[in-house]
C-alpha cells in the first residue's frame, strides 16, 4: 500500500458522511411526497402510499402522473436518471472512467422520490447508489486523481448511501466489492470501507441504529430438515428470479417497440402501476412496512399472495420503462413474499423465518450476489442464527440462475449497449509465473565490435519456449524480434530491433549506427504482469532480461509469445483432464506399503 492510497481514503470520510446526508435527505423526500400525494398533508414521515386506503381514482392517477414528471425530467433535465440506478453506476465506472455529471447527483434523488412517492414499486437503494457514487465523482472529478482514484472514490459515495439506508455496513461493502469495484484490491477496498464506516456512524443521530426490520432472533431453532430445505426454497427462489427478471427485459423490448418518445414511457409504466394499485394497494411505493410483516410472521395469505404476484408484475413492467428506482426493495418484499407462502407448507422454525430464506434465495437470483444477500439478510433482521440456512439459500439461488440466464438483471441492461461486462473473479495467470520460468536463455546476441553484415543469419533465429510450459498446448516458435547487443564481458550494451537488422544488412553498418542504448528491461523475478504491463507502456514485443542487482548482467529474452505461457497454463489447467491415481496403482502403492518393513 503506498501514501497515495491513504490520500484516498482520507477523501473517502467526508464522501461517506455526504452520501449518509444525503441518503437521508432522499428518504425525507420520499415521505414528504408520498404524504403530499396520498395524504395531503405536509410530512417527511415514511409512510405507505396504500395503507389508509386512498380513493381508486387517486391511486391510478398518481403514478401515471408521476411518470410523466420523471419522463420530463429524464427528457429536458438528464437521460442519466433513468433506470434503477445499479447499472448506470456500473456503466459510468466502466465506460466513462467514473464521470458523473453534477446535475445528475441533484435530478436522480428528485426523480425517484416522485417515482416512488407518487406510487412506484421500486426501492431507494438504486438511487442512493447513483446519487452517493455521484458525490463521490464530483469530489473526485475536482482533484487530480488518476481514473482508478475516481472508481474508488465513487464506489466509497455509492457503498456508504447503501450503508447509511439500510443500516448495512457489511453488505454494502461486499455489494461494492461484487458489484461495482471488479476488483479486491487494497486501493479500493479501504477507501470504501472508510466511507461506510462513516456513514453508518453518521445515520445513527438521523435515522437510528436499529436494524430496519427487526426479527425475534431467539425464537429461531433451524434444524438438519429446514438446512436441506433451504436448497429447495434456493431453487424455487432462482426461478422466480429468473421469471421476473425476463418481466423486466420483456417490458422493455415492448417499450422500446412503440411508435412513441420515450420521455412518455414512464407514464405508461405509470398507469401500470396504478392498476396493480386498484388490486393490492399495498404492493405501491417502497413498501418497508410490507417487509416487516412479512419477516414477523404477521402478513395474512391474502397480503402474501397480492404481493408475490402484483408486485412481481407492476415492478418488472413498469421498470422497464425507464422510469426511476431501485430493485433491491422490491426484490426484498417479493422474496420475502415467497417465502412466506412457502412457510405455509414447510414445518415451522420460527416466525418470518422462511420468509427471510425466500428474501435471501431471489436476491442472490436476481443480483447473482450470494454473499450480498446473505450479509443483507443478516444485517437488515439481525438474524443470526439464520446464516447457514441462508448461505445455503442464497447459494443454490445463485447457482441456478448462472445455470438459467447468462447475465442478471443488473448486467443484461449494459450488454444490451453492446459492452461485454464480466464480474467472475480470477486470480490473474500472468501474476503467478515469473519472467525467469518462461524467457529464452540462449537468445542470439551481436557483439558491440561486428558489423550487422555477418549477422543475416540471425534472422532466421526463433525464441523457443521452455519445455513442458504450456501443457498439451501446441505453441508456435516466433522469430527472434530483438537482439541485445553485448561487449567483450557479455554485458548489456543495447539492443537491435529485428526489423532494422534486416533493413540494414546489405550496407553493414557498425552494430553501433543501429543501437537502441536505453532499451527496456524487465528482471528475472518480475511477474509476467509487471512485463505486460511493461510492453504495453512502451509499446513494445520483446525485452531483454536483466539481473535486479546488476542492470547490465544479461540473462535471457522475453517476447510477448512468452507472455502467453500463463495463459496456456491456465487453458490447460481448465482443459486438460487426467486421473491421477488409479485403483491398480493404488493396490500396488498399498502392496509395497504392507512390505515396507519401515
Amino acid at each position: 500500500m503506498t501514501p497515495r492510497v491513504l490520500q484516498i481514503i482520507g477523501w473517502a470520510l467526508p464522501i461517506g458522511a455526504a452520501a449518509a446526508v444525503a441518503a437521508w435527505g432522499l428518504l425525507r423526500l420520499i415521505g414528504l411526497i408520498t404524504n403530499l400525494v396520498f395524504y395531503q398533508r405536509v410530512s417527511s414521515a415514511m409512510v405507505a402510499p396504500g395503507a389508509a386506503h386512498p380513493p381508486a381514482w387517486l391511486v391510478l392517477v398518481a403514478p401515471v402522473l408521476g411518470g410523466l414528471v420523471v419522463g420530463l425530467m429524464a427528457r429536458y433535465g438528464s437521460e442519466k436518471i433513468r433506470g434503477h440506478g445499479m447499472p448506470e453506476a456500473i456503466e459510468a465506472i466502466l465506460m466513462r472512467r467514473s464521470r458523473v455529471e453534477p446535475r445528475v447527483a441533484v435530478l436522480k434523488p428528485v426523480s425517484a422520490a416522485v417515482s416512488i412517492g407518487s406510487g412506484g414499486p421500486f426501492g431507494a437503494e438504486g438511487p442512493i447508489i447513483m446519487t452517493g457514487g455521484a458525490v463521490g465523482s464530483i469530489l473526485a472529478q475536482a482533484l487530480h486523481l488518476s481514473a482508478d482514484e475516481r472508481k474508488a472514490l465513487m464506489v466509497s459515495g455509492a457503498a456508504a448511501g447503501m450503508a447509511a439506508t439500510f443500516n448495512a455496513p457489511l453488505a454494502s461493502v461486499l455489494l461494492a466489492v461484487e458489484l461495482l469495484l471488479f476488483e479486491w484490491r487494497p486501493r479500493s477496498y479501504l477507501p470504501v470501507v472508510a466511507a461506510v464506516a462513516v456513514a453508518t456512524i453518521v445515520r445513527g443521530p438521523l435515522l437510528g441504529t436499529a436494524p430496519v426490520f427487526p426479527m425475534a432472533a431467539d425464537a429461531l431453532h433451524p434444524g438438519a430438515a429446514a438446512e436441506l430445505l433451504c436448497v429447495v426454497a434456493g431453487v424455487i427462489g432462482a426461478l422466480l428470479a429468473v421469471a421476473v427478471t425476463a418481466l423486466v427485459y420483456f417490458s422493455e423490448d415492448t417499450f422500446a417497440r412503440l411508435p412513441l418518445h420515450w420521455m412518455w414511457w414512464p407514464a405508461i409504466g405509470g398507469l401500470i402501476i396504478g392498476i396493480g394499485g386498484l388490486i393490492e394497494p399495498r404492493a405501491l411505493g417502497v413498501g418497508y412496512d410490507v417487509i416487516a410483516d412479512l419477516l414477523s410472521g404477521r402478513a395474512a395469505i391474502s397480503l402474501i399472495v397480492g404481493i408475490l404476484i402484483v408486485k412481481s408484475l407492476i415492478w418488472g413492467l413498469s421498470l422497464g420503462s425507464g422510469t426511476s428506482g431501485g430493485v433491491l426493495a422490491p426484490v426484498f418484499m417479493i422474496g420475502a413474499s415467497l417465502g412466506a407462502l412457502e412457510g405455509l407448507v414447510f414445518p415451522a422454525v420460527g416466525p418470518g423465518f422462511w420468509a427471510l430464506i425466500g428474501l435471501a434465495a431471489v436476491v442472490g437470483g436476481v443480483m447473482r450476489s450470494p454473499l450480498t444477500g446473505v450479509v443483507f439478510a443478516l444485517e437488515l433482521t439481525h438474524a443470526w442464527p439464520a446464516l447457514l440456512p441462508l448461505l445455503i439459500a442464497s447459494s443454490a439461488a445463485y447457482g441456478v440462475s448462472a445455470l438459467v440466464l447468462r447475465r442478471s438483471v443488473l448486467t443484461e441492461k449494459i450488454a444490451r449497449r453492446g459492452f461485454h461486462l464480466s464480474r467472475e473473479y480470477d486470480v490473474d495467470p500472468l501474476e503467478v509465473l515469473y519472467v525467469n520460468e518462461v524467457m529464452h536463455t540462449d537468445p542470439a546476441c551481436l557483439p558491440m565490435t561486428d558489423h550487422v553484415g555477418s549477422a543475416a543469419l540471425l534472422l532466421e533465429r526463433t525464441v523457443p519456449r521452455p519445455e513442458g510450459r504450456g501443457g498439451d498446448t501446441p505453441v508456435r516458435e516466433p522469430l527472434q524480434r530483438l537482439f541485445p547487443v553485448v561487449d567483450a564481458d557479455r554485458r548489456l550494451v543495447g539492443v537491435v530491433p529485428r526489423q532494422s537488422l534486416a533493413e540494414a544488412v546489405g550496407s553493414a553498418p557498425p552494430t553501433a549506427d543501429l543501437l537502441l542504448t536505453r532499451p527496456v528491461v524487465v528482471h528475472d523475478d518480475d511477474t509476467l504482469r509487471t512485463a505486460a504491463s511493461l510492453f504495453a507502456e512502451y509499446g513494445v514485443t520483446a525485452a531483454p532480461v536483466v539481473a535486479r542487482d546488476e542492470p547490465d548482467r544479461l540473462l535471457g529474452l522475453v517476447t510477448v509469445e512468452h507472455l502467453l505461457d500463463g495463459r496456456l497454463r491456465d487453458l490447460a489447467e481448465h482443459h486438460h483432464r487426467e486421473r491421477l491415481i488409479t485403483p491398480g496403482r493404488w493396490v500396488r502403492g498399498g502392496r509395497r506399503r504392507q512390505a515396507d518393513p519401515l
